[in-house]
């Protein structure tokens, strides 16, 4: 299996992303290579006790899919292992302790993927959703597994929640993508940039997508009302690692999450949201970024956590 790691080299000041890197100095990440479904016309049929994730606490992606099992209480349905935050040049590891593989005793989440495809060669990616029945993975994209989780995993939620209530489906699905494009993968895209007009564009379009958030939520609980929904979670875990990662590591820093009126209360509002704080280790979320990207930290400095609580009361009740 092809090494894929970010390398750090001393001696040109430069580094490697890999096939994410492009010519003109952007980060474009590379597409999730398993999609596939579970339905009840497909081979991976619904069922309870048959899936298994493999997630990082640390990583913004994963975290989503682990906040929506929570939410629809989907713990006894779907089980969950962690990897460890810290990567070396083999990947994702379970190395004991709290970061063990309890379904196949793999050492490496590589040995997942390479189960499923003997030529996989891209980089190992967090969440997986793996089926216990047939061996291999069936998706390795956050957003159809969070989708799998609010839908075809309802039947089992032991508190199902709506996360994609079919009125608001054509909206979720727009306003998704855009946040998924200047937000979530925004703060990516600037802090793995290698030019600076590349880095300069990519920051001044993220907070121009903050800035218009923040004032939708002016009047509104949540970005479609009263209740948060998936695009909610999806936003969240971005905001939760803004001051402690993106700003000050990935050189977000025109505006700290704390300077904005709105989403930083909306932020402590779906922290606050019963069952959630459990699923957030700041810890392990800082070491992961500050001690895994040599190229942009290479004496492995974690900065100190920010003054600003999440448990500070968000006084939004009030709004619908």
């Amino acid at each position: 299996m092809r090494a894929w790691v970010y390398v750090n080299d001393m001696s040109s000041s430069t580094f490697a992303l890999g096939r994410e890197a492009t010519d003109d100095g952007s980060f474009r990440r590379q597409e999730s290579q398993f999609r596939r479904w579970v339905a009840e016309d497909s081979e991976f049929l619904p069922a309870a006790g048959r899936y298994h994730l493999y997630v990082a606490q640390a990583c913004p992606w994963a975290h989503r899919t682990i906040i929506g099992r929570r939410l629809m209480g989907l713990e006894d349905a779907i089980g969950l292992s962690f990897v460890d935050p810290i990567r070396d040049e083999r990947g994702w590891a379970f190395t004991g302790g709290g970061y063990v593989d309890s379904v196949n005793g793999f050492s490496f989440l590589s040995e997942a993927y390479l189960a499923t495809d003997p030529g996989y060669d891209a980089r190992v990616s967090v969440p997986v959703l793996w089926d216990k029945e047939s061996g291999v993975i069936v998706c390795n994209e956050s957003a159809d597994i969070l989708r799998m989780l609010a839908t075809v995993f309802a039947p089992f939620a032991a508190h199902g929640i709506e996360l994609y209530p079919e009125r608001l489906r054509g909206e979720i699905d727009a306003l998704n993508d855009r946040i998924y494009d200047n937000v979530n993968n925004a703060v990516y895209k600037a802090g793995f940039s290698r030019r600076q007009y590349v880095y300069e564009r990519e920051v001044l379009g993220l907070f121009e997508m903050l800035d218009e958030l923040d004032a939708r939520l002016a009047d509104r609980r949540f970005l479609f009302g009263a209740d948060p929904v998936e695009t909610d979670w999806r936003l969240f875990t971005t905001l939760l690692r803004f001051d402690a990662v993106y700003q000050i590591h990935f050189k977000c820093s025109l505006r700290k999450l704390i300077e904005y009126e709105h989403l930083w209360p909306y932020a402590r509002d779906l922290y606050q949201w019963p069952g959630v704080a459990e699923t957030v280790d700041f810890d392990e979320i800082r070491r992961h970024y500050y001690l895994t990207h040599p190229m942009i930290n290479p004496a492995g400095l974690v900065a100190m956590a920010p003054a600003a609580s999440f448990d500070e009361p968000h006084g939004r009740e009030w709004l619908g």
